[in-house]
């Protein structure tokens, strides 16, 4: 009873900073609610005996990702200022993205919670065997998604390198035309 009070309150959350990210106007509370975000989920893998994923999500998600989230909004924004709201076509299309989004993702798990109630009354899987399928090439296993988010995480970095000095650029250009 209480694990399920708990996976609720984490659950409640979750929707919550997540909705409080996506629609506040100033950027650097809206990392701060996405870092709220992960914190929590870190606590969904808590709840669930997953330590070492928890471990992983506190340190190199709320921790690493947060940092280079927030440099890089203070070395490409003004952090204080707000974000201009868009109007129009743009939000009734993102509402229906987002509603096609929230289709394919429970068409997704229906399909998955049938085969993982087919599952369990099988064998139960071996670490080995769920290393194999996280880190092989082979049908059904995961090496090339991770390696996508790899090369992913790296665009974004050098973006957001890139981003930075020519901000530092126009800013130095423009001190000295001032001047």
């Amino acid at each position: 009873m209480t694990e399920q009070i708990i996976f609720y309150m984490l659950a409640i959350a979750i929707t919550v900073f997540s909705i409080m990210a996506v629609t506040s106007k100033l950027i650097v509370r809206s990392a701060t609610y996405l870092l709220f975000v992960l914190l929590a989920t870190a606590g969904l893998y808590m709840l669930l005996d997953y330590y070492f994923l928890f471990a992983v999500q506190v340190s190199v998600y709320a921790g690493g990702i947060m940092v280079l989230f927030i440099m890089a909004i203070f070395l490409t924004h003004r952090p204080g200022t707000e974000v201009r709201t868009k109007h129009g076509w743009r939000i009734g299309l993102s509402v229906l993205l987002s509603l096609a989004g929230l289709l394919l993702c429970g068409d997704i798990i229906l399909h998955n919670a049938v085969r993982l109630y087919q599952f369990t009354d099988a064998e139960t899987i071996t670490m080995q065997e769920m290393g194999t399928a996280m880190l092989g090439s082979g049908k059904n296993q995961y090496l090339l998604s991770f390696e996508m988010m790899s090369v992913l995480l790296l665009a974004c970095i050098v973006g957001a390198i890139l981003i930075a000095r020519k901000t530092n650029g126009s800013e130095k250009e423009t001190k000295e035309t001032d001047q």
